[in-house]
């Protein structure tokens, strides 16, 4: 099935299952979701915001952390300096940042705005560090992933008319398979551990 099947709902649900299944993301996970819903409609970045087209997404976004158990985050546009839209108790476990705006259509974005309508106590914070992300419409989401970012190809590469990007992180790896461990033998001595 490609991209024009699906609705944006199940387009969003399908790559978000997709990424957590190869990212292992379950309880206690953060994924960062950015959106154009401008791209996504076909229009220019900026340019045609939706906030019934950011409904459809926000219910596929929905479906698959329901499933998983992840918990989504939602970045604002560049107006509000990309800060990201959750619920209050998890940016006090994550002991994160609190700023103060409140994400609309037009600053924010129509994403952030109705994840900021539809959640019980909604904030905003300047930063996190997210286990995985999944970019609709090239809004730049990499600076709110954790440092080792490994790309990840969904399968439909189009929601709606936006392209779509996601990533997952990793722990750095020190060393890797050819690190030695362990100081070289240059003598009969045996080396302890």
């Amino acid at each position: 099935m490609d991209e024009s099947e699906l609705s944006l709902t199940a387009a969003t649900a399908e790559v978000l299952r997709e990424l957590a299944a190869a990212g292992k993301l379950d309880s206690g996970k953060i994924v960062v979701v950015g959106v154009s819903t401008s791209e996504v409609a076909g229009a220019r970045i900026g340019t045609g915001g939706a906030l019934d087209v950011a409904q459809q997404l926000l219910d596929g976004v929905r479906q698959a952390a329901e499933e998983f158990g992840f918990q989504p985050v939602y970045q604002c546009c560049e107006h509000l300096n990309r800060a990201l839209v959750m619920e209050r108790s998890l940016l006090e476990a994550l002991g994160l940042n609190e700023v103060a705006a409140v994400p609309v259509p037009g600053a924010g974005g129509s994403m952030a705005a109705a994840a900021f309508r539809s959640m019980a106590d909604p904030v905003l914070a300047e930063t996190v560090q997210a286990h995985a992300g999944i970019d609709i419409g090239e809004t730049l989401i990499g600076m709110h992933l954790r440092r080792v970012a490994v790309p990840f190809r969904p399968t439909l590469r189009y929601i709606g008319a936006a392209r779509v990007n996601a990533a997952w992180t990793r722990p750095a790896l020190i060393g890797g398979e050819r690190a030695v461990y362990r100081t070289p033998e240059t003598s009969g001595a045996q080396l302890c551990d």
